[in-house]
Parts: C-alpha cells; structure tokens; sequence
C-alpha cells in the first residue's frame, strides 16, 4: 500500500505539504495553476459539458481535467442550493484527477443591484445592499465589516472562497464607468473602509473560514482619460494631469497593511509618467517595483480579465487588453507578464503557452514554481485540501437569510442622500394622492393613493437613472460611459412633470450626474446608489432616516467635467452639489 503524501497530511506545516505537492506536479499541472478562467452553470446545478463557444471556449470537464485549471470564476446568477450542489460537483471533478488538487472558485460582487458580465451581478438569491459607493456614501468602518462578514458567510455556504473585490479605485473622473462599484472620491476614507472589508472578509489571518480578498484594481483605477472604461481599446490611456499619482496609492497601501491576500493589476496604460507605457499587468515596474519591493506585498498577483488572447463576447470581437504591448504574440505577452510579476492570469485558459515557454528556455521553470507556491500555499490555509465540500442544505438556509436581508435593507435605507426639500414636502404625511413613475405601483399603494393622471397628484414620485450615452457594441452596453447630462426629449418631459406636481425626485448615481435643473425644480431629491423602491419611499415618509453623505460632487455642467483633471478628486468648477452634502431631515 502507497503510503498517504505528505501533502495530504494536515497535520504538517504548510511549507511543507506546498513543497511536497510542488515536487510531484508535471509542467502542465504547474502550468494550470497558472490561469484564473471562468465557468458557468446549468440552473439545476450540474456542470456545463458541452459548449457553444460564445461567451466560454472549453467545458468544464475540458478544464479541470485535461488543462489542469483549479481556479474559477463563476458567471451568472443562480439558486444557492444549486450553486452549492455545483460546487461540489466540481470539487468531486477535481478530487479524481491525478493529483486531486481542490478548485478555488471566485466571484465578482453579486450583493447589490448592478448586472453587470463584465464586472458584478445582482444580489439574487443573496441578501441586497446598496452598492459600494453607498457604503462610501454612509462611510461607517463597523457597518463595512458587516457587510463583508455576511459576504463572507453567505459565500462560504455555497463554495466561493475568494472575492474579486473590493474595488478601491477613486472615483476622480466623474465619466468613468467603474465607480458605483468603488467607495467614492475621498482616498483616507477609502483606506478606513477596505480594512473593515478585508477584515470581514478574511477575519484577522487568513484561514479555513476566511473568502481571500482580491483587491483591485492596483495602482488606482480611477483616472482614466475622457473617463472611458480600459476594457475598451479606446479607454486605454491612463493619465495624472494634476500630479496626484502617489494620493491613488493610499487605498492600496491600507489594503496592504490590512493583510489582504491577493491584487489585481488594471488593464490601464500609464500616459506621461515615469511608469512604463504598457498595461499595469505587463508592467515590472508596477508589480515588481512598486507593488512588491516598496509596498513589501506578498499575495498572489492575479491579472484582470483578459489580457493575452483575443476573444468573442456576445458574437462580437474583443481583442486581448495588451495595452502597449498589443504587437507581442500570445506567448510573448505571458512571458512579459510573468517577468513583471504577475502570478495568475485572469480569463484565459492558455497553460499550453506557459508550458511552451518553459521548454523553450523563455522562462525558467523555477519562475513558474514560484508562482505555483503561492498559489497552492493558498489552498492549504483556506483549508481546501481538508474540507472542499459544502452543504446544500446549509447554503439553502443561509443565503439571504432573514437577519442578512434585512440588514441590508436597513443599509440601503441609511445610504439614501437627501440632497433637496426645497418644497418642503419631506418627510410626506398621512396619505396623499401620488402620481408613480419609476417606482412599483404595488409598493407605492401602501403609502398613498394612486392616480395615473399627475394633475390629480398632491406628491409625484420619480425615480431615474444616472444618464450615460449607449453603446453600440453589446458587451460595452453594460459600461456606462460617456456624458452625465439627461437629453432632449427626456430633459424636458422631466421639467414639464416638476412644474405640473411637487415632485420628489430620487436619482440612482452610478457615477455623477449633471442635473442642476432638476435639482432647481424638484420639490425634494434624493440620491441612490441601490435601494429598493421600499427604501425610498419609508425615507420620504420618515419611517427610516437616510444618513447618506455624497460620495463624490455633482458637476453643474458637461464642459466643467471636461476641464477637470482625471486625478484630481472633485475638480470640477461650481459644482452643484459639493462632496459631502446631505441634508437631515
């Protein structure tokens, strides 16, 4: 009889049960660990086995057991029950390969109200809060650890053990896309609330109840030129015009001594500094330099989506995010990335190119080993080797538990900015007739009586979205870039509706907007930055207190935001509504 392997003995030191592992792996298994791919899921909870090609090129079984990948990425919103049977479906995929090493699946943010492929889903079967940028809007460290803990606690019950989030970018550019997901403008804020998220998230070390925080997206996303997403070709350049380089660090540097176990790199290009012009994720003088040697990080590196091959979302073309390094073929681009310091490579399923590379001489395999430790060490302290299964039956009863829910609900509720009550109609009394657009009209039946004719309205009650100009590629329809300005006709169907009624305005800022007319002629307006229609209407009828506070300024017009520089927190000139304003009712 084979005696057990050392590194399936928990009894042993991590070191060892990794060096152990290490010595046993052939180049592709090393290889597959290399690579930080997506999967989907049938609704019943099974694995995909056979593939169109549209949005993921492989199967999964095409994966785990003959590319040897363990780390994945799952897209889509599902039950948890099955989303727990899925897991271990996979887990049980895993444990009969050669080696039996346990996947480690991720997510993106899926607790709040964007739905977005490319970067977050809607809460689903999970507990709702508001998003990101409104706990920025609330800026309470306590009640960000809650959250991340109950992130933390619904994940594990259905198999996610490490979070690609928080995002911790400033949100400087108002046009850019990204920044509902970030905690708003302010840097030493920021720093405050990524330790409580790490912390909830993790707990004090990392360890077998810990889902590993994979902050992004280093070194600052969040100055981006004309404010267009680097997901895009045309978004790529990344600029400091006002000088403010080292002041989009800070959030990273409070991740880092918060002990956060993995970053991810941005896509984005420096423009005009002393940094090489190529992608953060190509670029040794970042990752290298900056991230390891002066920051003293020593996570796991993982790339952001997509940054070696080619590929087809939605039928549509998307070239690889080589940014500056777009001439380099597929190989050249891995080598330079791992030269620079990257660990992982997130969205590709490419280990035959890293093995290549080896045997070629290009890279050593000792680099590659040094990568494959951490990695592995990771799955041996979040206890994967022990314990990869999880219970249905528990993650049914934990997701969107009742305390987590209303938790939420209560966070959505507080993060809500009163920015008006210029009528004075706030908070509403007894039950007036009210005119509904935006809003659930069986929601908004239980705090008046409605009308569908606004004339006959004592309150209107208007919900709207932040304005974003579409996008004609299908992927780049869910970033919402471009201007921030309500347009003609919608502009004044709005106004004609605030002059006929009081109306209560609230609008949803997934960025900025430009609204002084609206705010001008409401009778009262509120910010969102995700809240049920129930969390909005108990604030105006003052059975909750909204205590939000803008997480960003609101600019007064479309050319003040283009005067302002990308890097610079609140830039623009006479903005309507400064950083920080808030109203008390």
């Amino acid at each position: 009889m084979n005696a057990t392997p050392a590194y399936k003995d928990p009894a042993l030191p991590v070191e060892q049960r990794v060096e152990d592992l290490l010595s046993r792996m052939t180049l592709e298994e090393k290889a597959g660990q290399l690579f930080h791919s997506m999967l989907m899921m049938n609704a019943d909870g099974t694995p995909v086995t056979e593939t169109d090609g549209s949005i993921l090129p492989f199967t999964t079984p095409e994966l785990v057991e003959e590319r040897f990948l363990t780390h994945f990425n799952l897209l889509g919103s599902y039950g948890a029950r099955a989303m727990a049977t899925w897991q271990n479906a996979v887990q049980e995929m895993a444990a009969g390969t050669r080696l039996g090493i346990p996947v480690t699946l991720s997510t993106d943010p899926r607790h709040s109200f964007t739905d977005n492929i490319g970067a977050s889903f809607n809460a689903g079967a999970f507990s709702a809060w508001p998003e990101a940028i409104g706990l920025g809007a609330i800026g309470d460290p306590e009640l960000v650890f809650q959250f991340a803990d109950t992130v933390r606690r619904e994940y594990l019950s259905v198999g996610f053990r490490v979070a690609l989030h928080p995002q911790i970018d400033l949100a400087t550019e108002p046009r850019w896309a990204r920044q509902s997901a970030t905690f708003g403008s302010d840097a030493k804020l920021t720093g405050e609330l990524v330790r409580a998220y790490v912390r909830g998230l993790q707990g004090e070390t990392l360890g077998a109840g810990s889902v590993s925080a994979m902050v992004k997206h280093f070194p600052g996303g969040g100055p981006q030129k004309d404010g267009e997403d680097p997901h895009f070709a045309h978004g790529k350049e990344q600029v400091y015009p006002g000088g403010m380089r080292e002041h989009h660090l800070e959030p990273f540097k409070a991740a880092i001594e918060a002990g956060c176990a993995q970053m991810m790199p941005y896509y984005g290009q420096p423009i005009g500094t002393d940094w090489e012009e190529v992608g953060f994720g190509f670029n040794k003088g970042v990752v290298t330099g900056l991230l390891r040697e002066e920051l003293g990080f020593q996570g796991i590196v993982c790339t952001d989506w997509g940054l070696l091959t080619d590929s087809v979302i939605f039928g549509e073309p998307h070239p690889a995010r080589a940014w500056g390094v777009e001439h380099l073929s597929v190989a050249e681009r891995t080598a330079r990335s791992l030269e620079a310091g990257a660990d992982q490579f997130g969205g590709e399923q490419c280990p035959e190119v890293v093995v290549e590379l080896v045997r070629s001489g290009r890279i050593p395999e000792g680099r590659v080993d040094d990568s494959v430790r951490r990695l592995l060490r990771e799955k041996f302290v979040l206890g994967l080797f022990e314990n990869p299964y999880v219970d249905p039956d528990a993650a049914a009863e934990t997701v969107g538990r009742a305390d987590f829910a209303a938790a939420g609900a209560a966070a959505q509720r507080r993060s809500l900015t009163v920015l008006t009550n210029t009528g004075g109609v706030l908070p509403v009394a007894g039950k007036p007739k009210l005119y509904v657009r935006g809003v659930d009209e069986a929601v908004a039946a239980g705090y008046g009586d409605l009308v569908s004719d606004p004339a006959a309205a004592d309150l209107a009650v208007l919900r709207l979205r932040t304005p974003h100009e579409p996008r004609a590629n299908v992927f780049e329809s869910f970033f919402h870039s471009g201007s921030l300005a309500f347009a003609e006709p919608e502009l004044t169907e709005i106004l004609t509706l605030l002059a006929a009624v009081p109306t209560l305005v609230c609008i949803n800022l997934e960025r900025a907007a430009v609204i002084p007319e609206i705010a001008e002629h409401a009778a009262a307006l509120i910010a969102d930055y995700g809240a049920s229609d129930a969390a909005l209407l108990d604030v105006a009828f003052g059975r909750a207190v909204a205590a939000g506070r803008l997480p960003f300024e609101l600019p007064r017009s479309m050319a003040a935001v283009a005067a302002s520089r990308p890097d610079v927190p609140n830039d623009t000139a006479n903005p309507v509504f400064p950083h920080g304003h808030g109203l008390d009712l």
